[in-house]
């Protein structure tokens, strides 16, 4: 059993930092697939942040220049550092992973993920 849990969340001003983390746990999921969406209310899910085999990154247009995903080295933790924190980043933001029968990374260009955390809240004031 695959479990994501985010933390690091919280209410910042604009202009402020955060990171998030995503402690994962489990077999099954793709270590080289992963990502980070948000969903803010009455609005859809949208990918964040994408990394895939360690080097390739792949970021939304409005968070690019601001946002920086990681991994640590035994890709258990996934991380992101949001900079320059803006009123329109408020939303719940998630991880997600991919499994790892998967022969590639749906989500690196979908907004589907086959595993998914609970969230953590992000709410940035003006």
């Amino acid at each position: 059993q695959v479990q994501l849990v985010e933390s690091g969340g919280g209410s910042v001003q604009a202009g402020g930092s955060l990171r998030l983390s995503c402690a994962v746990s489990g077999y099954g999921y793709r270590r080289d697939c992963m990502g980070w969406f948000r969903q803010a209310p009455g609005k859809e899910r949208e990918g964040v942040a994408r990394i895939r085999r360690d080097v390739s990154t792949r970021y939304a247009e409005s968070v690019k220049g601001r946002f920086t995903i990681s991994q640590d080295n035994a890709k258990t933790t996934l991380y992101l550092q949001m900079n320059s924190l803006k009123p329109e980043d408020t939303a719940m933001y998630y991880c997600a992973a991919d499994k790892n029968t998967r022969p590639w990374c749906r989500l690196w260009d979908s907004d589907l993920a086959d595993y998914w955390g609970q969230g953590t809240q992000v709410t940035v004031s003006s």
